[in-house]
């Protein structure tokens, strides 16, 4: 495995889709959460104001998402989602038998799949892990968190298109 795997990978859209929405948070976002906390606080003891409180977990939530936005931008490895030649590969869409369900899935960031229904798994997901670097027609099995062993069969490597 190379070091890129460690690196998460990004279409231009998705990029440039996160950048806008760091953008909003980073400014707008921000000065309405104070304004919604500022009024709140206006509104008396802050022990026992519902409002306040809640507004002030929706600023550490949003304050999260900026960081996680902010790491996962830098970090990115931003360009076009690989060729899929067949080989299971993070930004690839998969279909694979998994414990006798056929299943069509994204390897890789949920980021990635912005406004698609494909399910998403993390290439360091007990599945994506076990699955990383196959071929259409190879099987193999990874152990799920309740000790089970899990048959998967790759049927069909698919280049993400958006």
């Amino acid at each position: 495995m190379s070091d890129d795997t460690q690196v998460p990978f990004l279409t231009q859209e998705a990029y440039d889709r996160l950048a806008a929405e760091l953008e909003h948070l980073s400014t707008t976002g921000r000065e309405e959460i104070a304004k919604r906390i500022e009024a709140a606080r206006e509104e008396g003891d802050l022990r026992e104001n519902g409002g306040y409180h809640a507004a002030k977990d929706e600023q550490g939530k949003q304050e999260a998402r900026i960081r996680q936005l902010q790491a996962l931008l830098k970090d990115a490895k931003v360009g076009v989602a690989p060729e899929s030649n067949g080989i299971v590969e993070p930004g690839t869409v998969v279909t694979a038998v998994v414990f006798g369900d056929q299943e069509r899935f994204l390897l890789g960031s949920r980021e990635i799949a912005g406004g698609t229904d494909l399910d998403v798994y993390s290439e360091q997901s007990p599945l994506g892990a076990a699955i990383l670097g196959l071929k259409e027609g190879e099987k193999t099995s990874y152990q799920a968190p309740n000790g089970k062993d899990i048959p998967v069969e790759i049927v069909k490597v698919e280049t993400f298109t958006g």
